[in-house]
Order: structure tokens, then sequence, then C-alpha cells
């Protein structure tokens, strides 16, 4: 499942391989996706131009053009981004006309012959021209000390919740929730508004720290807690029991020890 991390590696790799590349085609077909644009609508756009520059705040992703409209990408739940990879060029005929791969729902073709594709199996990520960033908080990653007090710690909704309102920050999800929270030692079902500044800024390092760890070894499944989110799990640091519940709509494990919060 794509967070931040996965994001930050996707717009890594477009820096790297996709800019200053003449765009000569683009498959926008699945209406879907890329909603609310017609089909065409986006090649229409894009078609002539080249890609200069690869964004990200959160898990939201954005890619500048030379004079064109800036074009959004969103992986959803499972999506990532390919570049001249080999399966991208595998189409296959019917009656002579040429398609995608089944999970390629997006795809721009470059004069140099190379392509980048949104690949997802699921179909819940998003192609679309110059989207909307207003509505999203600072970056999980490089949100200040000051800024990350005020927003995270107030209300009396449980600290899962609020870490993971992308208005709040942007970019923390489900596992890496889990993980900075397990790291924080701190109860997930925790009134945000309850934690005293310490306790915000050591979340805030651990969060940060979380990140870093899992863009290096490639994403939020490698966290030290994940492993252990099942129903027999046992927290790695201490061996007590991982508890289980449902917080803001997402299942959430902590260490029944550790992280417990009498309030």
């Amino acid at each position: 499942m794509p967070e931040l991390p996965e994001v930050e590696s996707a717009r890594a790799l477009i820096a790297e391989r996709g800019l200053d590349r003449e765009i000569v085609a683009v498959d926008d077909a699945d209406a879907y996706v890329c909603r609310p644009h017609a089909p065409g609508e986006i090649a229409d756009a894009l078609v002539g131009h080249r890609l200069v520059s690869a964004h990200r705040q959160g898990k939201s992703m954005w890619i500048e053009t030379d004079g064109g409209p800036v074009l959004g990408l969103h992986l959803g739940m499972a999506g990532r981004i390919v570049i001249d990879d080999d399966a991208a060029g595998d189409y296959w005929s019917d009656g002579g006309r040429k398609h995608l791969p089944v999970w390629d729902r997006f795809t721009l073709r470059f004069a140099d012959g190379g392509w980048l594709a949104l690949r997802d199996k699921r179909r819940l990520g998003r192609a679309v021209l110059d989207p909307r960033l207003d509505r999203l908080g600072p970056d999980a990653a490089e949100v200040t000390r000051d800024d990350f007090r005020a927003r995270v710690g107030r209300g009396d909704g449980p600290l899962k919740a609020r870490i993971m309102d992308q208005a709040v920050i942007a970019g923390v999800g489900n596992l890496l929730a889990d993980e900075a929270l397990w790291r924080a030692k701190l109860d997930p079902r925790r009134p945000a508004g309850g934690l005293d500044d310490a306790e915000l800024d050591h979340l805030r390092r651990e969060i940060r720290a979380a990140t870093r760890r899992a863009i290096e070894r490639g994403g939020v499944h490698t966290g030290e807690i994940i492993p252990h989110r099942r129903r027999d799990g046992v927290c790695p640091r201490c061996g007590a029991d991982m508890a289980r519940g449902t917080i803001g709509g997402r299942t959430t494990y902590w260490c029944a020890r550790e992280q417990s919060y009498a309030g």
C-alpha cells in the first residue's frame, strides 16, 4: 500500500529517468483513472511537452512541464510508477489495434522510444491535470516542530486518526502510523490534545525516522513492527502481546504493555 516512502521513491524515479524527454503520445483512455478528464484531454494537453521537475507533498505527487499544465499522479492503494520497463512494451493486438497491458492505466510515450506508466492492478490511482494541493497539510517528513505541535496536539480524537488526517499533516498512512507510534511508545487511542510538547516532539522525530528508514529500505512494509501486526503477534521490543483494534476506520496494532495509556 503506497504511503509517503513509496511516493517519494516514485518521485525520485521520475526525477532521475523521466525528465526532459519529449512526450509524443499519451494513453489516457481509462476515464475512471483520469477523471474528470475525457479520453484524449490529457493527451492533447501534454503531447509535445517535456516533464521538467517532479514534486511530492505527503502522498500526492505532481510533475511540472515546460509550459504545459501540471500533471498530478496518485498511486492509490497499489499503484506504482514504471519507466522504460520491458513489460510496459508488451502490447497485445486485437484486429490490428494495439493495447497497453491490462494493469497500465495511464502511459506517456517519449520520442526516444521509452515510456512512463502508472501501473495499478486495483485501478485506484489517478492521473489529473493541475491537481489541487491546497487541502493538504505540511509534509510529514518536513513539518516543523512548532507546526507539528499546533496541528497534531489538539482535539479529543485518537492520536492515530489525527496523524493520519492528510489536512493535518500529509503522508502518514496506516502502516507508517503504527510504526511511528510504536517507536514513540504512544498509545494510538490516546486523545491527541492530551500530549505535552515533549511527547509531540518525540512523535515528530519518530515519524521522520520511520519515514527515512522506509525510504532507505524500500517501503513501509520494511518497518520493525509490520511483521508483528497479526492476531498472534508479539512486540519485537519487549515480547508482550500486540493489541488490535479499529481506529479511524483502520485496523490498528500496538504493544499492549509499552503503548498502554490509562487516561
